[in-house]
């Protein structure tokens, strides 16, 4: 039977981490790998049986990246703060490492819950997640935002899902849009030449119709509308840093 090391990488999660650490509390170990937190996260972190690492945080590919070298085992479960664990997916993951994985890394398909609600369409309908992976098959590409697992072998996917719920409060939204929106600007600077109106008016415009119409976003009601709304400003306010850095503009990176 292979080990298992859950990694959770956190700051400022006080309002999150007992609920997520109770959600892996079957792993073989915790592995709580934090940037430096100002609030009670590491506080209520340390009444679990849990290691707790801190590093100065960079991108999430590379905090993850470290955390692999970390573990003791060579299976790992990430599992994000707003994440949880539910006991038939802990049942499922149980039941692959009992015997000799054939995968290198599987795929983990999430619930998604905004502002109160499920959201059953709006493109979230088929968000997946490669969480569960043998690390030494398998690592983040480095990239500032939604990073993924490359792997040297095949990948599988699981039945059972992830329940994230990414929405806490507007405040807490909305600073974590913009801080993906810095992350994503900086990763879309490297690959466009030129900023023009097709990047700033005509891609966020398609990127609404895309998921309030073409992905059913409408089904989802109210949340629907502004989940594809937000998405599209997300465009155009991304391909807005490219340009003002193009332009030579000094601008603080927010992190």
């Amino acid at each position: 039977m292979h080990k298992l090391s859950a990694i959770i990488i956190t700051k400022n999660e006080e309002l999150n981490i007992a609920g997520v650490l109770d959600s892996v509390a079957w792993a073989d170990e915790i592995l709580v790998v934090d940037s430096f937190s100002t609030d009670k996260t590491l506080e209520i972190a340390s009444r679990y049986p849990v290691r707790i690492l801190q590093r100065p945080f960079d991108n999430h590919a590379r905090q993850k990246n470290w955390a692999f070298t970390q573990a003791s085992h060579r299976w790992v479960l990430v599992v994000d703060a707003d994440e949880r664990v539910t006991e038939k997916l802990a049942t499922e993951i149980k039941a692959i490492l009992a015997g000799s994985p054939d995968k290198a890394a599987y795929w983990i398909y999430r619930k998604n819950y905004f502002m109160g609600s499920e959201v059953k369409y709006s493109n979230w309908q088929n968000d997946k997640v490669i969480r569960l992976l043998d690390r030494t098959r398998g690592a983040y590409a480095d990239r500032s935002v939604h990073e993924e697992i490359e792997t040297s072998g095949p990948v599988g996917s699981l039945k059972n899902k992830l329940i994230h719920n990414t929405y806490r409060d507007f405040e807490h939204y909305f600073e974590k849009y913009i801080r993906y929106s810095w992350w994503s600007a900086r990763d879309r600077a490297k690959k466009t030449k030129q900023v023009t109106l097709f990047h700033l008016a005509l891609k966020p415009l398609f990127r609404f119709f895309r998921q309030y119409i073409l992905k059913l976003g409408f089904l989802d009601g109210k949340v629907g509308f502004i989940i594809a709304s937000m998405s599209a400003y997300s465009v155009f306010l991304r391909y807005l840093i490219v340009w003002r850095m193009q332009a030579g503009e000094t601008m603080k990176d927010n992190q």
